[in-house]
């Protein structure tokens, strides 16, 4: 299923897309992008800079140039940010030029690894497995149209993950 085309990871924060994305791009011999990290690097400040300047309005936009950007290449692994799906867009191109993966996790999962991980912009004020919970509820229909195949993660090791999700995308 992989062949040249793109393998996009969706899901929410901390669910492991780019470990997991790392670990796949090894697999495959694809390259790995974390679509965050490269709107960092191409703004030169960190997300939550981005959000306190521009607004998440602001942060979106500069995410929708680097998906469509990203996109475009072949024989990659993009661990996309949790709220990439939220413009149908970035939904249309992901689905369009790759495969996209929804890694899940449950919201006891996604707390217990953001913490109190206060550079997580949306997470900052109020209580941490409320807003997770809300962001999940808000998210998973989207998750779920756009993507090709759903991959718990079910608290395995990332490595492991990677390694079902690989033989997977070679059927």
């Amino acid at each position: 299923m992989a062949s040249k085309r793109g393998v996009f990871l969706v899901g929410m924060m901390a669910v492991g897309k780019t470990t997991i994305g790392r670990h796949l791009a090894e697999l495959l011999r694809f390259d790995f992008v974390d679509s965050d990290s490269e709107v960092e690097r191409r703004a030169g400040v960190d997300i939550a800079w981005i959000f306190d300047q521009e607004g998440e309005a602001g942060f979106r936009d500069r995410e929708q140039r680097v998906i469509d950007d990203l996109t475009k290449r072949q024989r990659i692994v993009l661990a996309t940010g949790g709220g990439t799906v939220l413009r149908a867009h970035n939904r249309e191109t992901l689905r369009c030029r790759g495969t996209v993966v929804y890694i899940s996790a449950t919201v006891d999962q996604i707390v217990d690894r953001v913490g109190c991980d206060r550079r997580r912009p949306l997470l900052r004020g109020g209580d941490v497995r409320e807003r997770v919970a809300t962001l999940c509820r808000e998210r998973e229909s989207l998750y779920q149209a756009v993507a090709h195949m759903t991959f718990p993660t079910a608290g395995l090791p990332s490595k492991q993950v990677a390694e079902h999700l690989a033989a997977r995308l070679r059927e």
